[in-house]
């Protein structure tokens, strides 16, 4: 039992606290996950086809620094970067509107868009990142409402080149106003209410029927 106490009695810690050399090895591990976090996320890496801006925790939006494709150096937690696909992408927007002879038509367009490269920090502090959901389909409302106000049904059909370049001339003007540029705007399809489309089945069938009684002795 008295050897038991005395190695016990070795064995306590010292009066001072943890020892000098356990207290440095702890702040060097908090130092190093410190540096490891603040260097890990101080870089930001832009892919080929994106661009970005920064966002100031203490300043707001940075227009001034713009991130670049490869490698770029961002202040952690005081500074965020917000990257955009500055590549020209698709977006299909159907809409549905009135002719000049009051006939609802359904019109399916393909939209060729992409952001103003040099007006990143207006998209972002006016729309978000989400501007084309905001713009486009709002934008691609007013100017087919517009132009399809202006033309028969019928003239819908065989004046579609011509309704299709207004369109894309009216949209591209109107887009301007977003700084978004877009590339290509074309009709793929072009629809007609029920009621309008029997009418003319029925109209055609009358004709094919009229032409053929002209042969009928």
């Amino acid at each position: 039992m008295n050897q038991l106490k005395a190695i016990f009695s070795r064995m306590k810690v010292p009066q001072g606290g943890a020892p000098q050399g356990s207290s440095a090895g702890l702040s060097f591990l908090v130092l190093l996950g410190l540096g490891t976090y603040g260097g890990y996320h101080s870089m930001v890496t832009v892919q080929p086809g994106h661009k970005g801006v920064v966002y100031n925790r203490i300043g707001g939006l940075d227009e001034n620094h713009i991130l670049k494709e490869g490698l770029n150096i961002v202040v952690p937690w005081f500074q965020r970067p917000v990257v955009f696909d500055i590549r020209t992408r698709p977006q299909p927007i159907d809409t549905t509107s009135g002719s000049k002879d009051l006939q609802m038509v359904t019109i399916s367009l393909r939209v060729l868009f992409k952001p103003d490269p040099n007006q990143l920090g207006f998209i972002y502090r006016r729309l978000g990142s989400d501007y084309d959901v905001r713009v486009l389909p709002s934008i691609v409302n007013e100017v087919t409402k517009a132009v399809v106000a202006q033309y028969n049904a019928s003239e819908l059909l065989t004046k579609r080149d011509a309704v299709s370049l207004q369109v894309r001339r009216m949209l591209i003007k109107r887009a301007e106003d977003f700084h978004i540029l877009l590339d290509d705007v074309a009709i793929t399809h072009l629809s007609f209410s029920r009621e309008y489309t029997a009418a003319v089945e029925a109209k055609q069938v009358a004709q094919q029927d009229s032409e053929r009684a002209k042969y009928i002795v």
